[in-house]
């Protein structure tokens, strides 16, 4: 959970209007420890506000293109939710789990890239890094182990 984000102040500062409904995809996406999927951000969202999937599918593309929040691909056809870099949360890179579909938040020090010289090396501009490690979680290792 960001105690530090304020998301009516995100979204207005990015020029977008601070509907109940953004607000409430936003801070769906940014109390949580680890990216969602638009299908979990619906499922939490509707509990509260009367909702449908195709506006969470638009606030959501919104939001990303307006760069408050980064769409992560896992590989397959969904995709995963998080903030976008800002003060409040530093670029990172991310573990998805192959066995059970889960995407985890790695510690931006576990893995590090030296852009300066990446970008030394690569003849255009580097606009973003995503950086995703695949793997099998301990919670699924422990399944199989049983």
């Amino acid at each position: 959970m960001c105690e530090n984000c304020n998301y009516t102040t995100i979204l207005k500062t990015a020029g977008v209007d601070a509907t109940a409904n953004r607000v409430s995809v936003l801070e769906t996406i940014g109390n949580n420890n680890y990216p969602l999927t638009a299908m979990d951000i619906y499922h939490v969202v509707e509990r509260t506000l009367s909702i449908n999937r195709v506006t969470v599918y638009r606030i959501l593309d919104l939001l990303v293109a307006k760069n408050i929040l980064e769409r992560l691909s896992s590989g397959g056809r969904t995709a995963y939710f998080g903030m976008a870099p800002n003060e409040n949360h530093l670029p990172h890179p991310h573990f998805y789990c192959t066995s059970c579909g889960r995407m985890d938040c790695l510690n931006s020090e576990s893995v590090r890239i030296n852009t300066e010289q990446l970008q030394k090396t690569f003849p255009g501009k580097i606009e973003n890094i995503a950086i995703r490690v695949d793997g099998i979680c301990t919670n699924c290792l422990k399944e199989k182990a049983h």
